[in-house]
Parts: C-alpha cells; structure tokens; sequence
C-alpha cells in the first residue's frame, strides 16, 4: 500500500515533508507548530499556540475525512512544561471547543527548541479513519 500525502490547501504549502500521510485508514499527522496562513507563528503564548497548532492539526485530520473522534494517539512537544501545565486548564478548554470531550493516548515531551525559535509546542498524532468517511486526497 503506497502511502499518500495529505496536504489540506489552507495550511502552508509544504516543501520537504507532509502534513499528513495517509496509510490505508491510518492517518499519520505531521508535527504542527502554531503557524498560521501568513507563515508566522501566531503570538500571545502557549494557549494561543496551543489553539493554533492544535487546530492546524484537526485541518489535516479533516482533509481526510476525519474527525477528533478518531485520533488515537497525540504527542505534544513542549518547550516549557511548566508554562502548558500553569496553563492547563485554558488549554484543555480549548481543546474541548477543538475537539469535544475526547481524548486519544497522550504524551507530552519537553524539548529544548523547535524548528522555528518562537514555537513553544508541537503536536503531532496519528488517526485510524473508518471506511465510510476516508478521503483519499488525489496527487
């Protein structure tokens, strides 16, 4: 089975990698930082990171036909984790908005920087879309 890119329009174009693999029904979601349309990384902290990265991810995941009820495993990668923990409740609000009352098998992971130097968290994860809503992206 050849693995196929998922590259949802709306997120930067990529060059070098993928935003999301697509293996059968599994989705695997390339690490998301806080970028947005503009190539920046949006400002205000780590909830506001938090929301955008978070939310570029659930984009891949739907350019598939996916949902959040079908992410099965996320990692976060964190330059500060005592900065996401005193945030804890703020973000787990807003994935709650994101993505309901559901949550995969996580792990956070403490890094000492990310690809770009204002970007305090990182998430990927890995999705296993049913049948009926899979998206096989073309090209």
């Amino acid at each position: 089975m050849t693995p196929i890119p998922v590259n949802p329009p709306s997120l930067p174009t990529p060059s070098g990698y993928s935003h999301g693999t697509l293996s059968g029904n599994t989705l695997h979601l390339g690490g998301q930082t806080a970028l947005d349309e503009h190539l920046r990384i949006v400002p205000g902290g780590i909830v506001e990171q938090f929301r955008q990265a978070f939310g570029n991810v659930l984009t891949t995941l739907r350019a598939a036909g996916g949902i959040p009820e079908d992410l099965v495993s996320i990692t976060l990668f964190l330059t500060d984790i005592p900065d996401y923990q005193a945030h804890g409740k703020e973000i787990g609000k807003v994935w709650r908005e994101l993505a309901g009352p559901v949550y995969p098998a996580m792990a956070g992971i403490g890094t000492t920087a990310l690809w770009q130097p204002e970007a305090m968290i990182e998430i990927l994860g890995v999705a296993v879309i049913p049948d009926e809503r899979l998206v096989r992206p073309q090209g």
